[in-house]
């Protein structure tokens, strides 16, 4: 290593680049694109001096003649030389229609929660699957009264494969387990999207309509006594309600499926907390109500 380079600025700097979500190489060696830039456009401007014709040889235009008709200098090509290749998987092409059609009929088609996990990582109309390196399902005990939604997968969850398991799915662990939940026995996490947006952004009105036949059959699976919305992104697409999670938080609402009401209860995403730790004490009077609720239908 070279001894110039601070080590707490070196990884500083790396700590950066996987929070940007620049977490994978795609080539063995690092590439400085300044000077691939700056080696391109040497190129070209060599190789147009080389294509342009001398003036002894360039033709004489017609007196008169339109624009069209003058003699001009070739255009340039970018060389092809010896640039590194990056390779970059193609993108789904299937359109969001189809898409949102194709998630519907298979979704209808799955009679329990393990036909549907198989049916979503065989999905390929959406187009988070092709950055993502796992699709991200579920965790937690499908006969538990607790069924929590949260917005995507994060990094950690994509390398893993399971909601929640990165520094905020840690926080949301000890949250459930000061009341009494815990994910193995008495809880059920998923998302609202299954794959990893890049760069952890949030979904797209249209990536979260092609997911969403997945999630209205998601539930009614796995028919929990209560749901708890982890964030505004799943208060919107669960409830349809465009408030902000600071006001919607810690008001009841209800998710009506078949005919039949769920206690739909928002609350802070444990991400957020983690970054506004003066929130966790509304978190903490969310999980007091979501106790309550779950005596009072007697699920606790």
């Amino acid at each position: 290593m070279d001894s110039s380079i601070d080590p707490v600025q070196a990884r500083a700097l790396l700590k950066w680049l996987i929070e940007a979500g620049a977490d994978e190489a795609l080539t063995d060696a690092p590439v400085d694109r300044f000077a691939v830039a700056a080696e391109a456009r040497v190129a070209v401007t060599a190789e147009a001096k080389v294509a342009a014709p001398t003036p002894a040889s360039a033709p004489t235009p017609m007196r008169g003649a339109p624009p069209s008709a003058q003699a001009s200098t070739p255009r340039p090509v970018a060389p092809t030389g010896d640039l590194p290749r990056v390779t970059v998987p193609s993108p789904a092409l299937m359109p969001a229609s189809t898409a949102t059609k194709s998630a519907r009929e298979a979704a209808a088609a799955c009679k329990t929660l393990d036909e549907l996990r198989a049916a979503v990582e065989a999905f390929d109309g959406c187009q988070l699957k092709v950055t993502a390196k796992h699709t991200v399902f579920a965790d937690g005990h499908q006969g538990a009264p607790v069924m929590l939604i949260g917005e995507a997968p994060g990094r950690d969850e994509d390398l893993q494969g399971l909601p929640f398991v990165g520094r905020s799915g840690q926080l949301l662990d000890r949250m459930l387990n000061a009341i009494g939940l815990d994910r193995s026995t008495s809880a059920y996490i998923t998302n609202v999207i299954f794959w990893r947006p890049p760069g952890n952004r949030p979904p797209t009105p249209e990536e979260a309509a092609i997911c969403a036949p997945f999630l209205v059959r998601h539930i009614e699976l796995k028919q929990p006594k209560v749901l708890v919305l982890l964030g505004g992104t799943p208060v919107k697409h669960v409830l349809n309600i465009e408030e902000g999670i600071t006001r919607t938080r810690g008001r009841w609402g209800r998710y009506v499926l078949n005919g039949v009401e769920i206690p739909a209860l928002p609350t802070f995403h444990p991400a957020y907390l983690l970054r506004q730790p003066a929130a966790k004490k509304l978190a903490w009077q969310d999980l007091v109500n979501l106790k309550l609720k779950l005596r009072e239908l007697g699920a606790l």
